[in-house]
């Protein structure tokens, strides 16, 4: 070992390498890290690029990790490791503790850089520093440039606060007024060409193939979408050349119709870059200047993009929130203890048409529309009276777009524990289903047992026993009007 050490590092010192290190920016285009190492290579000979992907085991094994999402990033890193050899160099896989590997390949490969894009959920954080402090120049023997990009975000959540008192925001409307007079990036071109290393001469770096889902450990019985960078940025142009951004604010509550972007997977894994997203609303503005509705769709659409990245301003200044409620008296608050309860919420067997199609959906694709993810937080955490944290678990699990900031912020919301002028909300089912689904189409979509009630039926939940039996559909578990009550009295014993 010690020989093919002295060797390997003998090789490298005429190459200038740049190591760009993968987490959730499974793409070329728009990527900030890749960027930065093409550029600081330019200049000189041999410049070399090299990109990875680590496996982290605490990250597999985690109950969060399901396998229709790791399904997805497979599929996202399949196309990203074309990308690379298709423009000259290669994308790299290890399994391990980051950390370890990351200091095994920086003694092997001797790089002049590390670059990667920043997180903010708080376990990354502590992993990034620790990363920087035991290979940067400036702290360690091994002595190379680390550096983060501003990747996930349009604006760093450390450059917004209150003007009054340069505080983090706690609520969303100050948060995006002062979000949307900032400035955004541009997107960042791909790169036209890499120089890779010649892995023949690193036999000792231990990298592996692209593992299967069932090597990692996995399996799943979910259709999940179509992954890649290429398949986002085909979603991105149809979601703008269809339209469905001039129609964004008038048809994205409807979960029959095909009114969303469908992009949250990619934005996830970063198959999509965030300066890309917006680029295309820059783009779509200036075609529909004079179109007032049309601008409204736009407008609505941003004002999603600004909820995504108030989420993650509000987890980087109060990472707590990823183990506890964001309100004291919601910590105080006495959940029911029902096991039945919830494994029929969680497949689609409540006896509410609207809350079990959305549930099916879910457990079915690895995705729910988002109006329905309101419609069942509410009903498990203000109808079945369920912890809200059961609940953001298991959408963990099964949602391919799974990601801590967006998730934990949705359903504090939904549960009247997180950061909301007006905390106590309770979505009645039924009228959420003639509201947003007015002639059943999603529910018998997803509840096919169903499709021959008439849309009364299926929109107020008030099925005749005959046709309980005959479709084999349950029950109602609960009663709604008796559970908000039970729900508003035990939240007025908190306040």
């Amino acid at each position: 070992m010690t020989d093919n050490l002295s060797i390997n590092l003998s090789i490298n010192l005429s190459i200038n390498l740049s190591i760009v290190w993968h987490r959730r920016d499974l793409r070329l285009q728009d990527n900030p890290a890749l960027s930065a190492a093409v550029m600081s290579n330019n200049a000189t000979e041999n410049n070399t690029v090299v990109g990875i992907f680590i496996f982290d085991p605490d990250i597999l094994k985690s109950p969060e990790t399901g396998g229709g999402k790791v399904d997805f990033m497979l599929g996202c890193l399949k196309e990203l490791q074309q990308g690379y050899r298709a423009l000259g160099s290669d994308l790299l896989f290890f399994y391990g503790q980051p950390l370890e590997v990351l200091t095994k390949l920086a003694q092997v490969l001797q790089p002049q850089r590390l670059f990667f894009n920043q997180d903010v959920e708080p376990l990354a954080i502590k992993r990034d520093r620790a990363v920087i402090e035991a290979l940067s120049a400036t702290s360690s023997a091994i002595g190379i440039e680390v550096k983060g990009f501003l990747d996930i975000a349009l604006i760093d959540p450390q450059a917004i606060a209150t003007k009054s008192s340069n505080e983090p925001y706690r609520v969303y409307s100050p948060f995006w007024k002062n979000w949307i007079t900032h400035p955004k990036p541009a997107p960042i071109p791909k790169p036209e060409k890499l120089i890779g290393i010649d892995l023949n001469k690193y036999e000792s770096l231990s990298a592996i193939p692209l593992p299967t889902l069932a090597e990692l450990g996995f399996s799943h019985n979910q259709t999940i979408p179509a992954s890649g960078e290429a398949i986002a940025q085909n979603l991105l142009s149809e979601f703008c050349d269809a339209q469905k951004l001039y129609n964004y604010k008038k048809s994205r509550d409807f979960p029959a119709i095909a009114g969303t972007s469908i992009l949250s997977p990619h934005l996830r894994f970063g198959t999509i870059g965030i300066r890309d997203c917006w680029a295309a609303t820059v783009d779509a503005e200036a075609e529909v200047s004079d179109r007032e509705e049309a601008l409204e769709g736009i407008q609505t659409w941003r004002q999603e993009l600004a909820w995504r990245e108030f989420y993650q301003h509000v987890l980087f200044y109060f990472p707590q929130l990823s183990e506890a409620a964001y309100r004291p008296q919601m910590q105080r608050f006495i959940w029911e203890e029902n096991p039945e309860h919830f494994t029929a919420w969680c497949e689609g067997r409540t006896g509410y048409p609207i809350v079990d199609a959305a549930m099916r959906q879910l457990n079915q694709i690895g995705w729910m529309h988002n109006r329905c993810r309101m419609i069942v937080a509410s009903f498990l955490t203000k109808d079945l009276i369920l912890n809200w944290q059961l609940g953001e678990l298991y959408f963990m699990q099964k949602l391919v777009d799974g990601d801590l900031t967006a998730n934990n912020g949705g359903w504090q919301w939904s549960a009247s524990s997180g950061m909301d002028t007006q905390p106590l909300r309770i979505f009645n089912p039924s009228t959420q289903a003639l509201k947003f689904d007015p002639q059943g189409i999603y529910i018998r979509q997803w509840l096919p047992e169903l499709k021959d009630l008439t849309t009364a039926e299926l929109l107020s939940g008030n099925i005749s026993n005959y046709q309980l039996q005959k479709s084999g559909y349950p029950t109602p578990i609960v009663d709604h009007s008796i559970q908000q009550r039970k729900f508003k009295e035990r939240y007025q014993l908190c306040k």
